[in-house]
């Protein structure tokens, strides 16, 4: 029977929210024992208190018992059951005895939550003298079948590994005293479901099974009440409780801009730790590219990648030498990176959980992040959909320009080490010299070039103008010029809405060049530097296409309109654009032709009648 824990039940205030130090919570345990090794790691890694999950476990209700733990990403769970199940391994004794056959098991869905979980685990129990041992998959087995002979207090490994050195015999499981499934919901998602029921069923049946997962969905309640003894329920927080220490925002976006809009968003937040993610390896790859051609230093992660690639990209973010990660949603479990302060979704995930599990990343701690979702128009509603689902509320705009990051530019360099730096004798000779052969102007502006040097440059982009504080422009071929029975006609200038005035332009495509409002729309909107609020009506004729721009933009729009796009290649002109005269007629609407096609004597063309007929027979 599962049964509910008072101090972390829903509806009560949570009591882990107060800030009590983790020492002190250590003291007043059941098993003190234990204070001197756990509390002296605690302190060397600056712990002074302590998440929900912790004092959850911590509570003389949960001593000894088998747990059923809901918590969300970035809480702390890993010293938390760390901290559980140091009772049960310990007993009376500060430190362990030699390492033979394992004492606990910690099965985990991911071979990187399965490493940073065995890192976790050895320096917390460092003093203990423990043996922390890693099984994952991307690993040499002979080497981790070596390890395990030579014996283990704490096995870490993903459940297929495990179950392969079960099955030959490579792992003895006859010691267990616990087990813990972190991430079990992920682990149930992966298909382990099996893996994990054979693993469980090998250890002895007097083991405690310390069961920890974001959700608790029927799946895991069913794997608790078949593997746990009279568990302890522990609910801590919810999902608004996890994220409220995480800024989120959703980007309008043109989508052949998300790739420069990425690297506005990183030149923008200047994070010293960020992560990107993409739905697919090949998404990966081409978004690494694209960073490491304008000067990021980007890695990485992806599932095509052996696990020492995958180390080793995790290793460069934690020592500094990275520090964007580009990654599919494999790193969307479990994984901590120091300084993480910014998420981009650069393609939208494929569901809610999802979504909360990659924004996770950041926003861990206590510490402040920023998770942006980047939409483009197509996508609005999935986003708007999975944003509800995940009871998350963002505030919607545009990309950051490239003029918001030159100012900020200036702003930084005004802060800069570089000029808040004490100098020494060494540094003012050097300046000194410099005085004497340049101009103080000269020399300032030398700095500034330096300082631009190291960054990469901003994108200019594009804000497509759709979102929740703006309503969707809506193009028609007939424009709001139209005319209509008992209505006089508008006078030239006044656009729909009472928006003002607006001028004519034309372009020379039309439907012969399969013009449409769907594209064309986005393309006068790049080119031209204006957003969807400053275009009008939208007239496509066969051979032309008249379109109407706010009088306050038309200026701007038509110089830009005479400058060689990105898109435009060596030697090729300019789009074939003109201004239609102040006192020229409102264009009319377009007329088509509905009747029948006649040939010069007004006869229908040969052809028509069979077409109409097969049209009939396909209705």
């Amino acid at each position: 029977m599962i049964r509910p824990c008072k101090s972390a039940s829903r509806g009560q205030p949570p009591r882990a929210l107060a800030a009590i130090p983790v020492l002190k919570v250590i003291e007043t345990l059941a098993f003190p024992a234990t204070i001197p090794t756990l509390a002296r790691a605690l302190a060397q890694r600056d712990y002074h208190e302590a998440t929900p999950v912790q004092l959850a476990v911590l509570d003389p209700a949960a001593s000894g018992r088998d747990l059923l733990v809901s918590a969300q990403t970035g809480s702390g769970k890993t010293v938390a059951y760390g901290l559980a199940f140091a009772e049960t391994l310990l007993g009376e004794a500060e430190v362990l005895e030699k390492a033979t056959s394992p004492l606990a098991l910690v099965i985990a869905p991911t071979r990187e939550l399965a490493l940073q979980v065995h890192r976790e685990l050895a320096w917390l129990y460092a003093g203990a003298r423990a043996r922390v041992v890693s099984c994952v998959g991307g690993m040499d087995p002979r080497r981790e079948r070596m390890l395990l002979a030579e014996g283990a207090h704490i096995v870490v490994g993903t459940p297929g590994r495990l179950r392969d050195h079960l099955e030959r015999r490579g792992l003895d499981v006859s010691r267990l005293k616990a087990v813990v499934l972190d991430e079990a919901d992920e682990m149930l998602d992966l298909g382990f479901r099996e893996d994990l029921e054979f693993i469980l069923k090998t250890t002895p049946e007097d083991r405690r099974t310390l069961l920890f997962s974001a959700t608790l969905p029927r799946g895991i309640v069913n794997l608790a009440r078949d593997f746990q003894n009279d568990a302890l329920r522990i609910e801590v927080g919810d999902g608004e409780t996890a994220h409220a220490d995480i800024d989120y925002r959703a980007l309008r976006v043109l989508p052949n801009e998300i790739d420069h809009v990425v690297v506005n968003l990183l030149r923008f937040y200047d994070s010293p730790g960020a992560i990107v993610f993409c739905n697919t390896r090949d998404a990966v790859r081409h978004m690494q590219t694209a960073l490491l051609e304008r000067g990021f230093n980007a890695v990485a992660l992806s599932g095509e990648l052996s696990q020492n690639e995958r180390t080793h990209a995790l290793q460069s973010l934690r020592d500094g030498r990275a520090r964007i990660c580009v990654a599919t949603d494999v790193a969307a479990r479990g994984i901590d990176l120091p300084n993480l302060g910014l998420v981009i979704h650069a393609e939208l995930p494929t569901d809610s959980e999802i979504l909360k599990h990659r924004s996770g990343r950041t926003g861990r701690a206590g510490r402040k992040g920023i998770a942006v979702l980047l939409v483009p128009t197509s996508r609005r509603r999935k986003a708007e959909r999975l944003l509800v689902d995940a009871g998350i509320q963002p505030s919607w705009g545009g990309p950051p320009t490239a003029e918001e990051i030159r100012k900020l530019d200036q702003e930084r360099l005004m802060r800069d080490d570089i000029l808040t730096e004490e100098n020494n004798e060494e540094d003012l000779g050097l300046a000194r010299a410099l005085l004497a052969e340049r101009s103080a102007e000269d020399i300032a502006a030398a700095l500034v070039r330096i300082y631009r040097s190291r960054l990469p440059s901003p994108e200019d982009v594009t804000d497509p103008g759709f979102g929740r504080e703006t309503r969707p422009l809506r193009t028609e071929r007939t424009g709001p010029y139209a005319e209509k029975p008992g209505v006089a006609p508008k006078e030239r200038g006044q656009r729909s809405g009472g928006r003002g005035p607006g001028v004519w332009f034309r372009l020379d495509i039309g439907r012969q060049n399969n013009a449409d409002p769907r594209w064309l729309l986005p393309m006068i909107c790049k080119r031209g530097k204006v957003t969807r609020e400053q275009i009008g009506a939208i007239r496509i004729f066969d051979r032309e296409t008249k379109f109407e721009i706010s009088a306050d933009a038309a200026e701007g729009f038509a110089v830009a309109m005479l400058r060689p796009g990105k898109d435009t290649k060596e030697g090729q002109t300019p789009l074939n654009f003109s201004r239609l005269d102040a006192g020229a007629p409102v264009p009319p609407p377009p007329k088509f032709n509905k009747g029948k096609k006649k040939d010069e004597f007004g006869k229908p063309k040969p052809g028509d009648k069979a077409r109409t007929k097969f049209r009939k027979e396909q209705a």
